[in-house]
Order: structure tokens, then sequence, then C-alpha cells
């Protein structure tokens, strides 16, 4: 499966629109009952309304009815990179213990990790007061 998410990330990067940065990721999400939502970043000139691929993925996922998820493939740049902070924190919210697999642009390599341990010690929802 992780080839197929990683392929699926590397396509939907193409389709990045980065007009500023010139960075473009691709996201794919696998959700527990098989499907793979995808997603790009769009950025805007008012910079902090730029959205990632992995939250538009995740968007995506959420407005389809998915609530649960087994993994997240990445693509970006000349090397594997990571989700930003607020792309983990959102997930998290999601899948705690989600498999974040880390892709060149490319596809040709990637690492895989676990949510957990690239936002160690994370706030969700058992920690808000009731």
């Amino acid at each position: 499966m992780e080839v197929e998410l990683v392929r699926k990330a590397v396509e939907a990067r193409a389709k990045a629109y980065v007009p500023y940065s010139r960075f473009a990721v691709g996201a794919a999400l696998l959700s527990k009952d098989g499907r793979i939502f995808t997603g790009c970043n769009v950025e805007n000139a008012s910079y902090g309304l730029t959205v990632c691929a992995e939250r538009v993925a995740l968007f995506k996922a959420i407005s389809e009815g998915a609530r649960e998820f087994l993994a997240l493939a990445v693509a970006c740049g000349e090397g594997p990179c990571a989700p930003c902070g607020a792309c983990r924190q959102v997930l998290y919210e999601f899948s705690p213990h989600l498999v974040i697999i880390m892709a060149d642009g490319e596809g040709k390599n990637w690492c895989t990790m676990k949510l957990p341990d690239l936002l160690p010690r994370a706030f969700g929802p058992n920690d808000l007061q009731k």
C-alpha cells in the first residue's frame, strides 16, 4: 500500500498551486474503509491563508464522511519531508496512531514513521477539560 500512496501523493503534488514558494507538496490519505483522498498545497498572496497538502487531503476525506485513517503519504522536495506542526496536530485529532510515509517529490525515496514519533505529547480531545 505504501507504493500506491506515494504514487498518488506524487500525482497530487503536480497539481499544487505554489507561485510564491515554488515548493510543491502532494499528499495521499488512506481511510480505514480503503478510500484514498489526495491533496496538494494551495498558496495565497496573503501567506497565512495558504493550506498544506496534508490538510487539504484530510478535509476532503472528512467532507466525504471518512473519520478513521491508517496512513498518509507526503511527497515534496528533493528528499523526504515531514508534515508541518499544524498538519501533525490536525491529523492527530482523527488518527493519533497514523502512519506517515515521507517521500521525495518524485516518490523514489521515502521513510515511514508513526505520528506519535513526529508529535510527542500531542494535545488531543482527551486533554480538554470537561
